[in-house]
């Protein structure tokens, strides 16, 4: 009897417990900004680049993921308070993990996280020429001194989230090289001087009347590219 008393006992501390745990406000605060160099946004693959924040005073101490767009910006719901913004290696920006920011959030917060890309692209600019072909324009900079070009890519998409990994790449010409993606050659790169590439833009795109366009470039430092932001062209 005792026995079984103790286990109902367990059985509604358990239940209780879990009703107020249930009963725990969601977050009414939201964080959201954009990853920047020089007060311009950085253009990502959508996810493949993160934040990590850290609330200090809880129990659980542990990170909370935080996702780039595309185009830079991220968003994250939370809870108000002091929270440590962790800029993750692995991107195409210069290594900052060991650099936090601290950041107080109160309501909607918004924010821009500095980063220091190993390479820009500037003053890029979309032409349609006659037929199915198009051309861009764009100059590549060096930030970081000892970083390296090791790949510059104009890719064609049907949606906005065209990148390295998302141009419709299993579409293939007849030399085997994806028909939504140019790769210059660099031996031509000279950098800080304009430079030009020519695609044809594949059958699929011209029935659709647009694409989705942007440069991308990787340094040996990274095997994430800085990329333009997403351009929509119309034939």
């Amino acid at each position: 009897m005792k026995t079984k008393i103790l286990f109902i006992a367990a059985c509604l501390c358990f239940l209780l417990a879990s009703c107020e745990y249930d009963n725990y406000d969601a977050p009414s605060a939201k964080l959201s900004g954009r990853v920047v160099y020089e007060g311009n946004p950085v253009g990502v693959r959508t996810n493949g680049t993160q934040l990590e924040l850290w609330q200090d005073g809880y129990a659980l101490y542990t990170k909370i993921p935080v996702y780039i767009a595309q185009d830079g910006t991220f968003s994250a719901s939370l809870f108000n308070g002091s929270y440590k913004l962790v800029r993750l290696a692995g991107a195409p920006w210069e290594n900052q993990t060991g650099d936090t920011l601290r950041i107080e959030v109160k309501g909607n917060t918004v924010v821009d996280v500095p980063v220091k890309p190993y390479f820009i692209i500037k003053n890029e600019s979309y032409q349609k020429g006659a037929g199915n072909a198009i051309s861009v324009k764009f100059t590549i900079e060096k930030v970081v001194e000892s970083a390296e070009v090791v790949s510059v890519n104009f890719y064609l998409g049907k949606g906005i989230l065209t990148d390295h990994n998302k141009n419709e790449n299993g579409a293939k010409d007849e030399d085997g090289k994806s028909i939504y993606k140019r790769e210059l050659d660099l031996s031509t790169l000279v950098l800080g001087q304009e430079v030009t590439m020519d695609c044809l833009i594949p059958g699929e795109l011209l029935k659709i009347g647009s694409a989705f366009a942007r440069i991308g470039v990787q340094s040996n430092k990274s095997n994430e590219y800085y990329y333009t932001q997403v351009q929509k062209i119309s034939f």
